[in-house]
This record gives C-alpha cells, structure tokens and sequence, in this order.
C-alpha cells in the first residue's frame, strides 16, 4: 500500500482506480456499520419498555435495572465474539469478519422484535431476550475492531484518523437514526401503543437492512496489508512478534478502550435514561436533547479525525481523558438542572469529548498491533475493556443513583475510570501517528 497517496494531484481530484475503490470500500463499511450500530443502539432507547415487559416489577426503578443488566450482558459475551472473530479475521481475512457479524447481528435484532413477553410466555421471555442479546454482543465483539481494522488497513497512510473517523462517524449516525426512530415512536404514538407494539417496529425492520449491508460486505475484496500478510506466510518468510510487544499492545488497547466505552456508553445510552428516570423529563423531549447532542457528535468525527492526521494521537487522547476526568460532574450539574438549555451544553461537550476518544481509539487498535496479531488482539483489547468497565457502566450509573438517592453520583464513575485511563495512557502510549502499519 503507498503510503504517501494523496486524494488531490496537481489541483484536480484523483480518480485513480486505487481512490476509487478506497472509497467504494469506505461506503461499503459504513453502511453495513450504521445497519449494525442501530441495531445495538436501538435496545438502550428502549430499555424502560423492554423491563417492563420482560421484567416485570412493582417496585420502582428495579424493571429499568434488569433492563440494563441485559444490555451488560451484551458486553458480557463480546469477549467471546472476540475469541472466536478475531482469529478469523488473522487467518481468513478482515472481510470474512465482516460478514459474519452484520448477518448475525441483523438476525438476532429482528428476532428481539418478534418476542412475545413475559406475560404472554412468563420466564421464556427473559430467557430468550437475554440469549439474543448474548449473541449480538457476541458480534459486536467482532464489527468494532474488524471494521475499524478494514477500512483503516485500506486508506493512506496520512488519512489513517480520517478513516477511522467514518467507523465513528457512521456509528454515531446510526445512534442517532436509532434516537430519531425512538423520538418519532414516543411522540406519535400513546405509551399503551409504544408497550404493545410501536417499540417492535425499529428492531423488525432491521432485517431490511441487514439485507442490504450482507449484499455490500460479500462484495467487498480484503485489504493491501492483510493480502501482503498472506502472501508473507506462504512464503514462509514470519516471524511472529514477541510476548512483550503483544502484552504492550494489549494493555493500550484496553486502556484506550475502556476510556472510550465508559463515556460512549453514558453519552447514548444512559444519558437518555437518566433524563427521564431521574430528571423527570418527558420521554420524548429527552430524546429530541439526545439526538441534538448526537449531530453535534458526528459533526465532530471527522474534524477529530483531520487534527489527528494533523497532529498526532497522543496528545489529544490525554486531553480527552483529562477533561472528561475533570468535567464528568459538572456535566452532571448540567444534566440535573433540568433546565433544557443547560443539558443540551452537558450532553454537547460530554458528546465533543466522545468523538474524540472515539476516533483516537479506532485508529489505536490498528497502529498499536502487529498485522499478524491485529484482528484478534484489537478485538480482545477492546472488547474485555467494554465488558468489564463500559457495558456495566449505565447499570452502575442507575444503581448508584438507587443506593445513594444522589443524582450526580454516576459522575464519579466516569472520572476515576477516566483518570486511570490517562494515566495508563500516559505510561503506554507513544506517537503512533507515522506507525508501519504493515509490519507483522
């Protein structure tokens, strides 16, 4: 892969076949990741419905809870996606990955929408909501790193954070469609109606577009780098790296991750359900600040991901942990307000803060591992930091609150995983921004 491609040549667009399908494989990837995000996406939107159907309780605050101890389970089996996808994408290839998960995840999401409850079919309602949840998280373990992976291997080498930008980019489109989709449910239909049937309506459609993303992804080819890697191992010319760079590798993508998935997780998912369970905002006024918040976020994905390709990833990753170390309550305050003006400026900067950990994270697992190693130690990395830290993350925030009766008492959660984050990072981390990306 050259490294040193650029899109513009004596002041006229490149249309060179290499950009052409750099960018048909950019489209490609995000439409399949948008399909899979907004089916991740849509349960959180959703979570005080589903309790209340699937976990029935009269006591207050404990459906919701059980709720988001089922989306933690999704978290929970994302290490083993990535046990069993990341291998695959080292040996078969980061495309076959690809595959695999959007077509999975699409199923389990439509089948989610098909349940009957708890009261139609008592405790095989829970038990199947929670094995389909298992097994999207399950995929997911496998489409951050392997499509972050994909599209990251197949651009230039200065637009490496760009790239990476359209994984996050597209993922917090999908969080938004999937907010807007929520926000036009509960605005346009009565509570009973959203309870019985409107809520199903986003999780069926779902496999509309997993029909298409399968259609896109089977025709993509593999990367520049993995392709060079194959033909490495045939020739018989590898060496595998050694225990102290895998090790090294791991910890950054843990520490880098973990930063990332505590704050994404209380910026699209939690947040929404604070501000109705605890703030008392009306369900669909809450969701309209969240998508507001939401624009702001993808807006900033792709100017994060420019100023990495500018300056680096170090310093601005430090940055993002320090602050949101820092600002984690009062964002808090913000939110507690209950003043519309003032969550919209938390849930904003909260958002700015998230696009940056993001990018810098999607760039990270491809430049911080060896590309023999690469799909299964990104996947690992990330994908343990979600389940152990960010997965339980809404669930701690709700039961915090719960126990303490402390509305700003989730902040702190998120600052002390954010200051140990920074300091991992700080000792871990170099400038990875001219990293060879095609070393093995």
């Amino acid at each position: 892969m050259d490294g040193t491609h650029q899109t513009i040549v004596s002041g006229k667009i490149d249309t060179s076949p290499k950009q052409i399908d750099h960018r048909k494989r950019a489209v490609a990837v995000g439409i399949g990741n948008f399909m899979e995000w907004f089916d991740f996406a849509i349960y959180g939107y959703f979570a005080a419905v589903i309790g209340s159907l699937f976990f029935p309780s009269n006591a207050p605050g404990v459906s919701l809870l059980s709720s988001l101890a089922v989306f933690a389970v999704g978290f929970a089996s994302r290490p083993l996606g990535a046990i069993i996808l990341g291998p695959i994408g080292d040996k078969f290839g980061r495309k076959a990955v690809l595959v695999i998960t959007v077509f999975g995840m699409g199923i389990c999401t439509t089948i989610i929408g098909l349940l009957p409850s708890y009261s139609a079919i008592g405790a095989a309602a829970p038990i199947l909501l929670v094995t389909m949840r298992f097994i999207q998280g399950m995929m997911v373990g496998g489409e951050w790193s392997s499509a972050g992976i994909y599209i990251v291997e197949s651009a230039p080498a200065n637009r490496r954070a760009t790239a990476a930008s359209i994984i996050t980019g597209t993922a917090g489109l999908a969080f938004l469609f999937g907010t807007f989709t929520a926000a036009l449910i509960s605005t346009n239909l009565t509570e009973i109606e959203v309870s019985t049937w409107g809520w199903r309506i986003p999780f069926v459609a779902s496999i509309i577009m997993t029909g298409i993303a399968l259609f896109i992804r089977r025709r993509l080819g593999d990367t520049p780098v993995y392709e060079e890697l194959a033909a490495k191992r045939a020739s018989g010319n590898y060496q595998p790296p050694s225990a102290s760079i895998r090790r090294k590798a791991f910890f950054t993508a843990f520490s880098m991750s973990a930063l990332f998935g505590v704050s994404l997780y209380y910026f699209v998912t939690y947040a929404n359900n604070h501000l109705t369970t605890t703030v008392g905002l009306p369900k669909s006024t809450a969701l309209w600040l969240c998508s507001a918040a939401l624009v702001c976020y993808c807006i900033a994905n792709p100017i994060v991901g420019r100023i990495s390709d500018a300056y680096g990833r170090r310093c601005l990753v430090l940055g993002a942990a320090a602050l949101l170390t820092v600002l984690a309550y009062p964002i808090f305050l913000l939110l507690n307000t209950g003043n519309l003006i003032a969550i919209f400026v938390g849930l904003t900067v909260l958002g700015i803060l998230v696009a940056v950990t993001a990018v810098i994270d999607v760039v990270l697992l491809v430049e911080v591992f060896p590309a023999s190693i690469r799909s299964t130690g990104a996947a690992l990395g990330h994908n343990l930091a979600l389940a152990t830290l960010a997965g339980p993350g809404p669930f701690i925030a709700a039961a915090l609150i719960r126990q303490t009766g402390n509305p700003n008492v989730p902040a702190w959660y998120l600052a002390i995983i954010s200051f140990a984050c920074f300091l991992a990072l700080w000792k871990l981390l170099p400038e990875t921004k001219d990293t060879d990306i095609n070393k093995y």
